[in-house]
């Protein structure tokens, strides 16, 4: 297949058309190449017919199909598939999710071609050039793209992608693709050659967490920061709701030498939110090491998750200081756009003036946005507010994350929900993504992208 597909970028003959005649018989899709025994300057002949080019008549109306490709993506709604390559699905459900955040696109397209002694090594500057260049394909694309250059610049980045058994490539962790991915980007695009761009993959996905550890037998306290780019949702028999695994993820236990003891003792670390990103990474830890198979087993059970999700109680108290006075407004504005009267009143302390909101109601597609115009303007315009909007989900279906299938699920502009599974987008419904919490073989959620709701 993938023979096949780069005959196709070559040819413009589509895969299913092709029949590749090899010693007078036909080559299968899953034909082995090691038994064909093919030489150097061996020909090979393909048959098959191009996809035919659609001539615009002279008068009449104009249809989707006349348009010029980049119209017709536009006008498709969304953009194109992905080809799986053998064993890339997670690959292909990273990249459709993340090429949902419009920011990222904007700051790969001011990415130079070119490494200007930046401290960026060429694996990872080839990789973010790949990127930039694979989003700009699926935008201009109606036809399914073969992202073969990302493929060869990722496994030459991140050899562990390479992985073969019986002379095929094997199935990865997508969640793993998804972080080697946004590491790389976040070097590279907060790198002196990306400006406008500094600090940009921080501003999107960045969380800063500040932990509390304590130890209950010594007494010991202290204190300690870290900045990391998604949040564990923790699975466990009592968790059936993603809020209560994410409160399990952010307070762990951890062994560590007291000094005061002189040994090993039990520390818990308690973390809290302390700066919000503008897209919310959450990863439901469904795989770990099963010892007596010697192999990643899958925890299948059902954990809800909302396609609004709050995250304030998380927060330290610093930030959710921070985040009332937007959470506020953000309540005044929603409760004005269903009709209901917002009195005028004045805080002393923040200086800002509620008055009547003009209430209006919105498009799906600016859902994450409100503008409040008639707030005070000593309120600075787009504010977090802690609350965010479901935009994305990447889903597993199998019982090992050495197998099974990996598929992207993604909000559009104007509301609707796209699965991308590899090749074939095909609408959704949203209560369909609901259905995506697994506790069964169906395909479950793994990772969640949020978009925040801002003022």
């Amino acid at each position: 297949m993938v023979f096949k597909t780069q005959l196709y970028t070559l040819t413009g003959v589509p895969p299913e058309r092709q029949k590749i005649m090899v010693k007078g018989g036909i080559l299968k899709d899953d034909t082995d190449w090691s038994t064909l025994g093919l030489k150097d300057g061996q020909k090979l002949m393909m048959i098959g017919t191009a996809d035919e080019i659609v001539k615009a008549p002279e008068k009449g109306p104009v249809f989707v199909e006349d348009l010029p490709e980049e119209e017709q993506a536009a006008a498709l709604g969304h953009s194109a598939g992905l080809y799986n390559l053998g064993n890339t699905c997670y690959m292909n459900s990273t990249l459709q999710c993340l090429h949902s955040v419009p920011e990222l696109k904007s700051a790969l397209l001011s990415y130079s071609d070119n490494v200007r002694g930046n401290g960026v090594d060429q694996a990872s500057h080839s990789l973010t050039v790949a990127t930039r260049n694979t989003f700009g394909e699926l935008d201009q694309s109606v036809r399914p793209v073969a992202p073969l250059h990302f493929l060869q610049m990722l496994r030459k980045k991140y050899p562990q992608f390479a992985q073969q058994q019986n002379n095929v490539y094997m199935q990865q962790d997508a969640e793993e693709c998804w972080t080697q991915l946004i590491y790389t980007l976040s070097q590279t695009l907060t790198s002196e050659a990306s400006e406008p761009a500094a600090a940009q993959m921080k501003e999107l996905f960045g969380i800063d967490l500040v932990s509390r550890v304590h130890c209950a037998e010594s007494g010991e306290e202290s204190s300690e920061a870290e900045s990391v780019y998604s949040l564990k949702c923790h699975i466990s028999h009592d968790v059936n709701h993603l809020h209560e695994g994410l409160k399990h993820g952010l307070k762990t236990e951890l062994e560590k030498v007291s000094p005061s003891l002189g040994r090993t003792a039990i520390y818990t670390r308690e973390s809290r939110i302390n700066e919000l990103p503008r897209y919310l990474t959450v990863q439901f830890v469904r795989f770990f090491w099963k010892r007596e198979s010697n192999q990643k087993a899958k925890i299948l059970r059902k954990v809800d998750y909302p396609l609004e999700l709050d995250v304030y109680d998380f927060c330290s108290d610093e930030l959710k200081l921070k985040l009332q006075t937007p959470r506020q407004v953000l309540r005044d504005a929603e409760s004005a756009k269903f009709g209901l009267k917002v009195e005028v009143k004045t805080s002393s302390s923040q200086n800002i003036e509620y008055i009547s909101f003009q209430g209006s109601s919105t498009s799906a597609g600016e859902s994450s946005s409100i503008d409040i115009d008639k707030a005070d303007s000593s309120v600075p315009k787009k504010q977090l507010t802690g609350i965010y909007d479901l935009i994305a989900v990447l889903t597993h279906k199998g019982r090992s994350a050495d197998s099974g299938h990996y598929v992207g699920w993604v909000k559009q502009d104007d509301g609707k929900w796209i699965e991308f599974d590899d090749d074939n987008p095909s609408i959704r419904k949203e209560e369909e993504i609901l259905k995506l919490s697994g506790g069964g073989d169906w395909h479950m959620a793994y990772i969640c992208l949020y978009k925040a709701r801002v003022i």
